[in-house]
């Protein structure tokens, strides 16, 4: 029994331990140490493994993550409550004590959005200290006595049970005064005014009345995210400060206010991830307002020479971007604004970039604070160093949405629906195959502009049986996506969706 209640007071202590941590990174910025693991864990790991989490784990990867860290951590915490429980209190520990060590290294080398040392070290040293004090009292020996013939010297259950139930408490306590704390990061959010755009977009276009298709606007709440951060920053817009430097005439310090002030234009814009496979969910349309990143650059003076835009978030994260992407007159922006709201914190606020046409891993830095104009063979950024390519524009693309891979519909007319979209060419045609017949027109939903997806739905006879329907979509200058297999990497994947469907 005493090993039993040995390794449930390990694991209260390290749970104690990580509620205090996670309640001190909630209130600096700082990383808590399960994440900076977790981050770490990210950055060293084999891109394969990466795309292989992105593609069967989807959004759910993050979470899993920090789940087995923290089982990780269970374990050896159980282990130290056990060895504790048998009389070796020292052992135990320091157990403890080391993991702490390991959150603290962690937190120094991984990347962070913590604004000082300070910050960024905090968590994990009261995480390190919460479990060091916290294993020391649930296997603390007040009595010599035994209280049972299989019970080591030294084991007093009823003490044990109230030093584990006064650590469970504080963990508990912690925990929710972390997620109080938590909530008011929304206040930052709600300060900000988002602000009227001195070039509007005009109306949006009606979405094509067919259930199940993506809309034309994607809902922030369902926008896709893909990142490499386990704790979203929060960072408050009067601490913000944008450097724009390198090859520059003029050197510029931009405040989160001092953007409002310029010149703001409104564009339906959507980004897609160049680690979408064909017919995956990671592209979205969203209208966003920001400041045309081509008037910031036309200020600072570009220099000869230059080719490129080094973007670093504020955990340290690099993007490399083309400079004529950013100056050949399409609306590249600072963006402010997403579908009428200020930013969400998981997408960037208080600043991201949004540049039509090329993959995020370019282009779309979120929590943006440095924008260096430089040399592509000057630098590497953070995707690069892992295998994918320098440039990337967008492929076209297009996808069937309803029916649902080995749906059952019934027979007679049936509708296919879906989405296409090539940005800064703009999508022509889209067409349907069923089996292996014709490709067949589908009717289109009104252009709404180049750099945005469109919609499309398809009328069809259903008969019975199995049956498998094919999309493609061509583009404004008359290119027809390409039928060639092509995995995300380097630069995006191709070939054509399909879907398999019971008609019955």
């Amino acid at each position: 029994m005493h090993k039993t209640l040995g390794a449930l007071g390990g694991v209260v202590a390290a749970g104690t331990a990580l509620a205090a941590g996670y309640l001190v990174a909630d209130l600096t910025g700082g990383p808590w140490p399960v994440d900076a693991v977790g981050v770490q864990v990210i950055d060293w790991s084999p891109g394969p493994v990466k795309d292989w989490a992105v593609r069967t784990l989807g959004t759910a990867d993050r979470p899993l993550l920090r789940v087995g860290i923290c089982a990780t951590l269970a374990i050896v915490a159980a282990v130290a409550g056990v060895i504790g429980a048998r009389g070796h209190r020292r052992t135990a520990v320091a157990l403890a004590g080391g993991l702490g060590v390991v959150g603290l290294v962690f937190a120094i080398v991984s990347r962070s959005a913590a604004g000082s040392t300070v910050d960024r070290l905090l968590p994990a040293t009261v995480t390190l200290v919460v479990a060091v004090l916290a294993m020391a009292l649930v296997t603390r020996s007040p009595t010599r006595q035994r209280v049972a013939a299989e019970q080591p010297v030294g084991f007093d259950r009823r003490r044990f049970l109230l030093a584990v139930s006064a650590v469970a408490v504080v963990g508990a306590g912690a925990a929710g005064a972390a997620r109080f704390a938590g909530g008011s990061g929304q206040e930052l959010r709600a300060r900000v005014r988002v602000p009227r755009p001195t070039d509007a977009a005009g109306p949006l276009q009606a979405s094509l009345d067919v259930p199940g298709i993506s809309p034309f606007t994607t809902p922030n709440a369902k926008f896709y995210r893909v990142d490499t951060l386990l704790q979203v920053p929060r960072i408050d817009p009067r601490d913000w400060e944008l450097r724009i430097h390198g090859l520059v005439d003029k050197e510029l310090r931009l405040s989160f206010d001092q953007l409002l002030e310029r010149r703001l234009i409104e564009r339906d814009i959507t980004l897609t991830c160049v680690s979408n496979e064909v017919g995956g969910p990671y592209a979205g349309n969203a209208r966003w307002i920001g400041v045309p990143i081509a008037d910031l650059l036309r200020e600072a003076g570009v220099r000869e020479g230059a080719d490129a835009v080094k973007s670093t978030s504020v955990d340290g994260l690099t993007i490399g971007t083309p400079l004529a992407a950013l100056t050949d007159g399409r609306d590249a922006i600072l963006a402010l604004a997403m579908n009428g709201e200020p930013l969400p914190f998981e997408h960037g606020f208080p600043v991201r970039m949004v540049v039509p046409g090329l993959y995020g891993y370019v282009s779309a830095t979120k929590w943006i604070v440095d924008f260096e104009v430089i040399r592509f063979r000057d630098f590497s950024a953070y995707w690069t160093d892992r295998g994918w390519s320098v440039e990337a524009p967008i492929k076209t693309s297009s996808r069937i949405d309803v029916p649902k891979g080995f749906a059952t519909i019934k027979a007679g007319t049936a509708v296919a629906a879906g989405v296409a979209w090539a940005q800064r060419r703009g999508i022509s045609k889209v067409e349907v195959q069923v089996d292996n017949g014709p490709w067949q027109p589908a009717r289109l939903a009104p252009v709404d502009g180049p750099d945005t997806w469109r919609q499309w739905t398809f009328r069809w006879n259903a008969t019975p049986g199995t049956h498998k329907l094919t999309v493609r979509a061509t583009d404004a200058t008359g290119e027809l996506q390409t039928d060639r297999q092509a995995p995300p990497r380097p630069n995006g994947s191709s070939g054509l969706h399909n879907t398999v469907v019971m008609v019955e």
